[in-house]
This record gives C-alpha cells, structure tokens and sequence, in this order.
C-alpha cells in the first residue's frame, strides 16, 4: 500500500471534503512501510518533529489551525535528508520527494484555509 497526502477543507462540521489531488502524482507520502521507517523513526523524532511522526500510530490530519506549525515543522528535516534516508533504508531522494509532497500539500492547505490529511 500507498501512504498518500491530501488537502483537505472542511464542508460543515466533522465534514471533511478532499481537493482534487495534483496530476502529477505529488501526493505520495511513501510506502506504508514509511509510517515507522521514516517519518515515526528514531531520526526523524530527534529533529523535534510532532506532527511528522503521528502516521507511525495513526492517520495524521493537521487541522487548518495548525498549518503554519505543520509547515515550520517540516523545514528541519529537510537539511536531514540523507541521514533520514540512510538510517531508515530509502535513499536521500526517496525522502526528499516525499517531504517535498508533504510541504506542498501543506502550501496548498494554507492558500485555501484547509488541512492536510496523511493516510
């Protein structure tokens, strides 16, 4: 299985709608394996993430107030890439990518007052 990134809005209380997600296939997340290997594992943790590692347990679903926080969280790993790569058994631009489609996700959420949903 896939572990996507979506943008979500809200239609009404507890009604979440998720955009249309980007043509170019920018919504991956990674691989289900990427839950823990990746974003739950020990390196990513250690960067200070509290958003990031959320789908080790769960889906994560950043709620639009928290969309700033969600984006300033993801600047860190960023310059980390390759350590997250390596230590979690993916290559430097495997996590790249996929932190690059989280952040857009979350750029998109912000332009329209929305979330991001990773599940």
């Amino acid at each position: 299985m896939t572990l996507l990134v979506h943008t979500f809005v809200h239609d009404g209380p507890g009604k979440l709608r998720l955009l249309d997600d980007p043509e170019d296939g920018g919504d991956m997340a990674g691989f289900e394996s990427s839950r823990t290997r990746l974003w739950g594992s020990e390196p990513a943790r250690a960067l200070g993430t509290r958003f990031l590692p959320r789908p080790a347990d769960d889906d994560l679903c950043v709620q639009p107030e928290d969309v700033e926080e969600f984006l300033a969280e993801c600047e860190p790993p960023r310059g980390h890439t390759a350590e997250l790569g390596t230590r979690s058994g993916y290559r430097e631009d495997y996590a790249a990518d996929r932190l690059a489609d989280i952040t857009r996700a979350a750029l998109r959420a912000r332009s329209v007052g929305g979330g991001v949903l990773v599940r």
